[in-house]
C-alpha cells in the first residue's frame, strides 16, 4: 500500500506514522490557545518533530463541539504564516486541518502536502478538485452533522456499518473528482457526532475499515470520551489516549494523530514489537 502526498511517499507496512497536532486557535478544547501566536505554533511544531512526529497537522479553526466558525480571512491569517515559516525548516509533510477549499489551496501553495478534512461529508466537490489538482494527500473523515450540531443526540443503527458505507461512497466520489486512491487516508472521526459508546464500537471495529486498502488515521488524543470511560479531567487523558492508540495499531491503523508525540511513539514502538512476534 502506497500513500502519496505531493513530493512525499510512504510505503506500508512500516512503523506507525505520528501526526503531531498544532492548534493555532484561541479556543481549542485540548490546549486552550497555548500555541495561538505564530511564534509559539512554529516552536511547538519543531518540538513535535524533534519528539518524533512524522507529520505536522496545523489547524486554525476549532472543531470542538459547539465551536464558533471563523471566516476564511481569519483562518488564513492564523495558519498561513505558520505554514510559510515551517515548510522550509522541516523535512516532514505538513497537513492543513481545514474545511475550506480556499484555505486548503493557499496552505498547499505555502508548502503543505496534505488536507485533513473533517467535512468530507460535504455535498460539493470543490475541496476534492483542489486535492486532485495539487496531488496532495487527503484525509476523508466521517462526521455526523457539523461541529455546531454533531453532539446533539447522535444516532446510528449500526455505527460501524454506517461509517463503512460512508467510506465506500467517499472513495467513489473522490475518484470521480480526480483524486487518486493513493492520495486517500480514511478517518472514522472519533468524537465527531458520536457518543462514548459509538466511539468504543468504532474502536472495536477498526479492523473492518482496512478492506479499502488505504491508510487509516486514528485521532483519539485527549478526546472527552476517555474521561467518560476512565474518569478524570483533561489532564488525566494521556493513559487512555495511549491505550486507544496502541489498540488501533494492533487493529490495522497506520497513522495516529496525537498531541504527545514522544510518549505516543514509545507506546507504539512497544505495541509494534509485540505485534511482530505474533504467530
Amino acid at each position: 500500500m502506497i500513500l502519496r502526498a505531493r513530493q512525499f511517499e510512504f510505503s506500508f507496512p512500516r512503523p506507525t506514522l505520528l501526526m503531531g497536532v498544532v492548534n493555532v486557535t484561541p479556543d481549542s478544547f485540548s490546549d486552550g490557545g497555548e500555541f495561538f501566536t505564530e511564534q509559539a505554533a512554529v516552536a511547538h511544531a519543531l518540538e513535535l518533530v524533534e519528539q518524533g512526529a512524522d507529520l505536522i497537522d496545523i489547524g486554525g479553526e476549532s472543531t470542538r463541539p459547539n465551536a464558533t466558525p471563523v471566516s476564511e480571512a481569519e483562518e488564513l491569517r492564523r495558519v498561513l504564516p505558520v505554514v510559510e515559516k515551517l515548510s522550509p525548516r522541516i523535512k516532514v509533510p505538513i497537513s492543513i486541518d481545514t474545511q475550506k477549499p480556499i484555505v486548503a489551496r493557499a496552505a498547499l501553495q505555502a508548502g503543505a502536502s496534505i488536507v485533513n478534512d473533517i467535512a468530507a461529508n460535504r455535498e460539493d466537490d470543490a475541496m476534492w478538485r483542489v486535492v486532485a489538482e495539487s496531488g496532495a494527500g487527503y484525509v476523508a473523515m466521517h462526521m455526523q452533522g457539523t461541529p455546531q450540531t454533531m453532539q446533539t443526540i447522535p444516532q446510528y443503527r449500526d455505527v460501524v456499518a454506517e461509517v463503512g458505507d460512508f467510506f465506500s461512497d467517499r472513495v467513489r466520489q473522490l475518484e470521480a473528482a480526480g483524486v487518486k486512491a493513493e492520495q486517500v487516508i480514511l478517518d472514522v472521526g472519533i468524537g465527531f457526532g458520536k457518543t462514548a459508546e459509538h466511539n468504543l464500537q468504532l474502536l472495536a471495529g477498526l479492523r473492518s475499515f482496512t478492506k479499502w486498502n488505504r491508510p487509516l488515521l486514528l485521532g483519539v488524543s485527549r478526546k472527552s470520551f476517555i474521561s467518560q470511560v476512565t474518569g478524570g479531567e483533561l489532564r488525566d487523558r494521556l493513559p487512555g489516549s495511549l491505550a486507544c492508540a496502541c489498540w488501533g495499531v494492533l487493529a490495522g491503523v497506520q497513522m495516529i494523530r496525537t498531541h504527545e508525540a514522544a510518549m505516543t511513539r514509545r507506546a507504539l514502538r512497544m505495541a509494534e514489537a509485540i505485534r511482530a512476534r505474533v504467530t
